[in-house]
């Protein structure tokens, strides 16, 4: 398990940071402030979105299945994708995004029903309904802030944020296996610990401190980078805990298995996803 984790989460880190610096390279962004810039943005990072949604959507399907609820598969995968991609299309189209989302969301529920009435009529309507509505929302609504931050902040402070997520996540690893003895939340993720929370605040902290210092595009005192790394340490393994509640309700260990030493893909994003609305705040009245 150990040596998966090493050697898939290395190859995924070098190839996200691959992703995003080529993407702010590609834009002008890379060395200077996102908003600064007048280029599109965020199209390499917007696509690698896109691409995830299918796998994502299946195993949160795989998951809705154990219960006898069914994923309308093809619909939410194109619901959550323009979801997600809600902040790079306002970089082409004359709609404000409040416009958008709200329609969006409209359509998509009306979508849903009529996806429900074509293929199962009156079965299950209630249940079927909502938990697709909850997989677009859940997957789309949360990662639309991911290419937020990147268009709206740019390239560097992405990867802080995810960067002090991701860390949080091993530190908490390491620390609860060197260390755990009093569990964090015994009824959905028996194997946390507060001395692994402590773990993850530590590493979190370190690691966005030095983003701040290092990084001259973020603008970001040095103690305000330390309360960041402090608060997303906490959102970042409640966001694992909102995951681990599904996997709990499906009787599943892991999602799916598409990563080695991880489970699925959904097991890997899902601290920086649900921290992806809390870091576009911060970073708003940060910066």
């Amino acid at each position: 398990m150990l040596k998966y984790r090493l050697i898939f989460g290395t190859l995924m880190t070098v190839f996200f940071i691959a992703v995003v610096v080529l993407d702010g390279w590609m834009d002008g962004s890379l060395t200077a402030s996102a908003a600064d810039d007048k280029q599109l943005q965020g199209t390499l990072l917007g696509i690698l979105i896109v691409l995830l949604a299918v796998p994502v959507q299946l195993e949160i399907s795989k998951l809705a299945a154990t219960n006898n609820l069914k994923i309308f598969t093809p619909f939410s995968t194109i619901a959550s994708t323009l979801l997600a991609t809600s902040w790079y299309w306002q970089q082409l189209i004359n709609v404000p995004l409040h416009i958008y989302l709200l329609f969006l969301l409209a359509f998509v529920l009306m979508g849903l029903l009529l996806y429900q009435y074509l293929l199962y009529g009156t079965s299950g309507v209630l249940a079927n309904c909502g938990a697709n509505y909850f997989s677009v929302v859940y997957l789309g609504l949360l990662s639309s802030f991911v290419l937020a931050i990147r268009i709206k902040f740019g390239p560097w402070p992405l990867l802080m944020f995810v960067f002090v997520v991701k860390c949080a996540d091993i530190g908490a690893y390491a620390a609860g296996s060197l260390f755990g003895k009093h569990k964090f939340s015994p009824n959905i993720s028996p194997g946390k610990t507060w001395e692994g929370m402590a773990g993850a605040v530590v590493v979190a902290m370190i690691v966005a401190v030095v983003f701040a210092v290092t990084c001259d595009t973020i603008k970001m005192a040095w103690w305000l980078a330390a309360a960041f790394g402090f608060c997303f340490a906490f959102i970042g393994q409640f966001g694992d805990l909102a995951e681990s509640m599904l996997k709990r309700d499906a009787k599943q260990k892991d999602s799916a298995h598409n990563v080695p030493g991880f489970g699925g893909i959904l097991d890997v994003i899902d601290s920086p996803l649900l921290a992806a609305p809390f870091a576009y705040l911060f970073f708003m009245y940060s910066f």
